[in-house]
């Protein structure tokens, strides 16, 4: 007979949950991989991996204590188990950012930034929403906010660290003419884009599941079963919405756009996938499928460049998401998700805008002309993708 079996179960569901959420890892770097031009797919790459490493180890050394209190405060779970999922998130949040600046962003200056977050940044929006709380019983207190796995804790947050860094940096060097005109610049290749996109589909499985946090009982279990499903329509419904809007309005299908869309109903959904019925998401998903396909040519006409699309699927849906749950569930305050979204817009948005301005300044985090011009691979990595082929600048 088992020694405590839903402890035993817990935690292995725990971490089965933090290994479908680490196949999110190359997940974004297939999907940045396919996005940007052949020249700078070895550096995205690069960024990736160090991205997973260097952030993990910030977290685990600073950042995970100071988002907790302590390493003890876990009961029914191994306290391994609890750091190692909560560890698989802190990545996702700068690679929401590395990719949007793809294809003009250094690796060392990145890297420092990485290590900002995954130490202080991400962790102080974990303390004062699912953490140790330094703001309980001040005005600013926003543990009231009903956000399941991160629609604004992880997807807003590096949401709104990628509009500091657009910002700061710029453009690419080409993508936006004199005269006003926006210059294509196509993925290089849809194969890896769509890889991308369903590996992060499918860890997103444990990203929301995981994040219920026990199955051993049939309650749990049931929590656990109606939260993937309902990620999944999310998702479903983001990239129908994308699909049938992008024909109306070019009368092409995108595959970019619908794989984007699919990755905005999935974003929109992670709020709440466990309190929505399970038609909700139906809504809730083709709505931020609907809002990627509105705001990627709006943030293009700003001239905010993001390469991925990130700031329309994390950051736009992100907020999309968070109220979602308040209109859908009548338990759920509008107060309490309008007041988390705007403090953690507070926090986020001028801390990122600060430290990535000081590294711009100190390291010079945006590429120069040149090197964008003969690609980050060869600057940087002194080694190219694809150095078979001849390609284009």
């Amino acid at each position: 007979m088992l020694d405590n079996p839903s402890y035993i179960i817990d935690t292995f569901f725990a971490i089965f949950a933090m290994v479908l959420i680490i196949l999110m890892v190359p997940g974004f770097a297939m999907l940045e991989a396919g996005l940007v031009r052949t020249k700078n797919v070895t550096a995205v790459l690069t960024m990736n991996v160090m991205i997973y490493a260097v952030a993990s180890m910030s977290f685990m050394l600073i950042g995970y204590e100071y988002a907790f209190g302590s390493w003890d405060h876990q009961e029914g779970i191994s306290k391994y188990a609890f750091f190692l999922f909560q560890m698989a998130f802190v990545g996702k949040v700068i690679n929401i950012m590395s990719g949007g600046v793809s294809e003009r962003s250094r690796i060392i200056p990145l890297a420092i930034f990485t290590i900002a977050v995954g130490a202080f940044i991400y962790p102080t929006i974990v303390n004062i929403t699912w953490g140790a709380n330094f703001l309980a019983g001040t005005a600013f207190d926003i543990s009231a906010m009903s956000d399941l796995a991160g629609s604004t804790v992880i997807h807003s947050t590096g949401g709104w660290a990628l509009l500091a860094a657009i910002i700061i940096m710029g453009a690419r060097k080409g993508k936006y003419a004199k005269n006003g005109a926006i210059k294509v610049i196509p993925a290089s290749n849809i194969p890896l884009v769509t890889l991308g996109a369903f590996l992060l589909w499918i860890g997103w499985f444990g990203f929301n599941g995981g994040s219920v946090g026990a199955i051993s009982s049939k309650e749990n279990a049931d929590a656990v079963a109606l939260t993937i499903m309902n990620t999944n329509t999310g998702g479903m419904t983001g990239a129908i919405v994308a699909w049938a809007l992008t024909y109306f309005r070019y009368k092409k299908f995108d595959i970019t756009m619908i794989l984007n869309g699919a990755l905005g109903g999935l974003v929109a959904v992670t709020a709440g996938p466990d309190q929505f019925s399970m038609y909700v998401p139906i809504l809730v998903g083709g709505i931020g499928g609907a809002l990627v396909v509105l705001f990627v040519p709006l943030f293009d006409k700003l001239k905010l460049d993001d390469p991925v699309g990130a700031l329309s699927v994390h950051l736009v849906n992100g907020i999309w998401g968070t109220l979602a749950v308040a209109i859908f569930v009548d338990s759920v305050s509008y107060v309490d998700q309008i007041k988390g979204i705007a403090v953690v817009a507070a926090i986020v948005f001028p801390l990122s805008f600060v430290v990535i301005y000081i590294i711009n300044k100190i390291f010079q985090l945006t590429a120069d002309d040149e090197e964008q011009l003969v690609g980050i691979d060869e600057a940087e990595c002194g080694m190219e993708a694809y150095p078979e082929f001849k390609r284009s600048i």
